[in-house]
């Protein structure tokens, strides 16, 4: 099975691609000239030949989609006009509810349910999302992720996930650098934890790789939970510990790196994504790239070549090529 192509659109946020000075001016101009910013955003999708996109935070969110076409069947008519489709969004934002926050569940149930409609009527099936950060070690009070704070988060995964599920729309779970949701073992903590019914993963290959994981072993393990995957490679494992706050994500991207570049074993990851649900979407995620056009025919170039013959990318795993420093 020949799958499709998909990206996220992060991928379009560096402002080398716009001819602008930093990330702040691309959010400027974008906001005030959505549909320009769709436009190109598309038409670069469709130079690349990947028909599959992520929506997720602004400037590519779903508000910028209404703003620039004013609903989200007009936004799927642009979009198939170029052949392309919204294969998920990601909820991201600074207006999210905090579900660390007890008292924040029927916001969190209403704030999915919006975005899940949006997706219903865009013709995409799957939510995703991420699990809290973590606190920067040595912070007092500490944030232990034990079973009591899984259970709290598999309690109101439940509740999203049952919520958005009446609209035909899946809730899957990001696996993300430095957030409660990192290493092997959270995975498997959460996974044990939630309906397989309701609640599905997303594993990031390249961070769980930051995380001294191996990204293979928790495709395999989870692979009939997984409805997408994001496809990313990375240089080594995080091996400091990152201050916890709005520059984290920063922090991180020395870490990570081109696919076919860096320690993520593409052979392995291959086999184990052909046994999952999300086999037919190959998700290649590129942090802002300066020219995204040839990035993104270099990651399908790679994800063709170890999808139709994965022994020509067989990698060492993570754990023989870096100790794992956490």
């Amino acid at each position: 099975m020949t799958p499709r192509f998909a990206t996220d659109i992060i991928t379009f946020y560096h402002p080398d691609f716009w001819g602008l000075a930093s990330a702040d001016a691309v959010r400027e101009w974008a906001l005030a000239n959505p549909k320009d910013f769709w436009v190109r955003v598309m038409e670069a999708l469709a130079e690349a030949d990947v028909t599959g996109l992520e929506l997720t935070f602004a400037p590519g969110d779903i508000e910028s989609a209404l703003r620039a076409f004013g609903s989200a069947p007009a936004f799927r008519r642009e979009l198939a006009a170029r052949g392309l489709s919204v294969v998920s969004a990601f909820i991201a934002g600074s207006d999210c509810p905090d579900w660390r926050d007890a008292d924040n569940l029927p916001a969190i149930v209403a704030d999915a349910e919006r975005r899940a409609a949006f997706l219903a009527d865009v013709g995409a099936e799957l939510l995703v999302t991420g699990l809290p950060m973590r606190t920067t070690f040595g912070t007092r009070p500490p944030l232990f992720v034990d079973a009591a704070y899984m259970t709290r988060m598999a309690d109101i995964a439940h509740a999203v996930g049952e919520a958005v599920s009446r609209q035909g729309v899946r809730l899957a779970f990001h696996t993300e650098s430095n957030s409660t949701l990192w290493y092997e073992r959270d995975i498997d903590l959460f996974m044990s934890f939630t309906d397989p019914r309701y609640v599905w993963l997303c594993p990031d290959s390249c961070h769980i790789a930051l995380g001294g994981g191996d990204p293979v072993a928790v495709a395999s393990r989870h692979a009939q939970r997984i409805a997408l995957a994001h496809w990313k490679d990375a240089i080594k494992p995080i091996d400091v510990e990152l201050t916890v706050d709005e520059t984290v994500f920063a922090q991180q991207q020395p870490y990570m790196t081109e696919l076919g570049t860096g320690i993520v074993d593409w052979k392995g990851w291959a086999d184990a994504m052909s046994r999952t649900p999300g086999a037919d979407t190959v998700l290649i995620e590129l942090d802002e790239a300066a020219d995204p056009v040839a990035a993104l025919r270099a990651g399908r170039a790679v994800a063709t070549a170890v999808v139709a013959c994965p022994s020509r990318f067989a990698a060492t795993s993570p754990a023989e090529t870096a100790p794992n420093t956490r």
